[in-house]
């Protein structure tokens, strides 16, 4: 355990999984306020069972239980052991039985089990066969080829010789049969299944930066799986936008189908890893949501046993009370001295680590609002080009003095319309706290500008221009900004004059 938390530091916490009620452990979010789980919840019905079992009953079948005996080979097979040894006893019984007695019945025809049958002169059909225990013996004699030699068939009697060859084809058809199913019955690859082993919960925590679903596998014997394959489903009820009720819909969940990750070397136990992506069906799925919703993981692991080369398939299933939250799996690997041991005595155990309380979908939507510090994408920028042109555009300039600008000033802005507006422009993206200063302007107006008070600055456009580059990227997504509404303490609107009374002195008289 010191190991342990020299590797993982000292606060993380061993899990038991062995719970007497549902419930998954609650790992911390990123702000810190992680989210208690009930610890009892009702336990609800399985579709596959722990061990692999399917919970699904066949009823109502009509006349389609004669498909059962079309195929009675496997039918045989599929029945318990308890069924299977009774039919095999039951049927060399009733075999015998039956043989024995055509045997007697032949005897008792043919008058051998007379006295006068015992006279040295007289042949029977089956010498010393005096009665049915000793119809019965000569019957065992011949099925199991033993030959004591006292007991045999004569010359003098076809139909026994009829009776012997129907025996010997009747024999070899029940001991093929019978034999053969229980042969099969005892090299069943679901017996190799018993070896191979399932995490008892599934957890969630991130992996390489992602949030993931996870589970254990692992194999007992040094005998490998070949050809190893691992499949998920997820079944869960759910409604199509048509109104259709699909109540245990069959979802796909990629465990690295696309990346070959599904094909396992097992040869140590290994973590199964799904990656909850906007194309996993828990995309939406985080720690609070968990506690309400009902579905079931159904994990399938199949592969070729080496020693038969039969095909072998291993089944699990995980409910929602079965996935812990913020959890991780305790390593169960060391290196020894020239080869590596596995601890399996922790292969179910896990131990918290932080974990985002939040979905991957509400993850994304996070970082793709707009935040007026971070840099803005391309398409923004060109948004904000296109309002910076619009706004800072000498015919904006005009709109926003009412149309009124001195003769001399509209010659000037319409012979240098396009060099105002690319000063302008370097001008904002220089991040000053004035769009422009008097020694950009004309010569004329920098006098002017110069010789009147700070209350009697040029006013022409000048609201919008000392907006700094954040406020514009702010005031892009308005709809209409040309031109920009004075504020309500403005003088325009306090005064209640027209624009042109806020100009300087000279300007008036130019307007004029």
């Amino acid at each position: 355990m010191a190991a342990l938390r020299r590797k993982f530091g000292e606060d993380y916490q061993v899990v038991s999984t062995h719970r007497a009620g549902g419930g998954g452990g609650g790992g911390g979010g990123d702000e810190g306020g992680g989210f208690s789980v009930p610890a009892a919840k009702k336990k609800r019905q399985r579709f596959v069972e722990k061990n692999g079992r399917c919970n699904v009953q066949h009823g109502n079948l009509g006349g389609e239980t004669s498909r059962y005996l079309s195929d009675l080979f496997t039918t045989l097979v599929d029945l318990k052991w308890r069924w299977n040894l009774l039919i095999f006893i039951l049927t060399y019984t009733v075999a015998w039985l039956v043989m024995a007695s055509m045997w007697w019945v032949i005897a008792y025809i043919r008058g051998d089990l007379q006295q006068h049958a015992r006279d040295a002169s007289y042949t029977p059909c089956v010498a010393n066969v005096y009665n049915f225990p000793s119809a019965f013996l000569f019957f065992i004699e011949t099925e199991a080829t033993i030959g004591y030699g006292y007991r045999y068939i004569t010359e003098k009697c076809p139909e026994g010789i009829i009776l012997f060859l129907f025996q010997s084809l009747l024999g070899s058809i029940v001991d093929a049969f019978l034999i053969g199913c229980m042969f099969i019955k005892m090299s069943q690859p679901k017996k190799r299944a018993e070896t191979l082993m399932f995490s008892q919960d599934a957890v969630v925590s991130q992996r390489d930066g992602r949030l993931c679903l996870m589970f254990r596998v692992g194999n007992l014997r040094n005998s490998h799986m070949v050809s190893a394959q691992i499949r998920c489903k997820l079944i869960k009820s759910r409604q199509t936008p048509e109104g259709e009720f699909l109540p245990l819909d069959q979802c796909e969940l990629d465990v690295g189908f696309g990346t070959g990750a599904d094909q396992l070397f097992l040869v140590s136990p290994l973590t199964i890893c799904h990656e909850i992506n906007p194309k996993s069906p828990f995309f939406d799925l985080s720690q609070r949501s968990l506690t309400s919703e009902q579905f079931e993981i159904v994990v399938i692991l199949e592969g070729i046993v080496e020693t038969t080369g039969m095909t072998c398939q291993a089944r699990t299933s995980y409910t929602e009370d079965e996935v812990l939250w913020g959890h991780r799996f305790l390593p169960v690997m060391s290196l020894e001295e020239g080869f590596f041991r596995v601890d399996y005595s922790q292969f179910h155990s896990t131990f918290e680590v932080p974990t985002p309380a939040y979905s991957v979908k509400e993850h994304e939507e996070k970082n793709s609002l707009p935040s007026p510090m971070s840099t803005p994408t391309p398409a923004l920028t060109e948004s904000q080009s296109a309002w910076r042109d619009r706004v800072f555009s000498v015919d904006c300039i005009k709109t926003a003095a009412g149309g009124r600008l001195p003769s001399k000033l509209q010659r000037i802005s319409s012979s240098g319309k396009e060099d105002l507006q690319r000063k302008v422009l370097m001008l904002t993206s220089q991040h000053s706290e004035k769009a422009c200063s008097t020694g950009d302007l004309p010569l004329k107006l920098q006098r002017l500008g110069s010789s009147s008070g700070p209350d009697d600055s040029l006013k022409v456009g000048v609201e919008p221009m000392t907006q700094s580059t954040g406020d514009l990227y702010q005031h892009s997504l308005m709809p209409t900004l040309c031109p920009p509404q004075p504020p309500a303490h403005s003088p325009l609107l306090s005064a209640g004059r027209r624009p042109e009374d806020n100009l300087p002195a000279k300007l008036r008289k130019m307007n004029r």
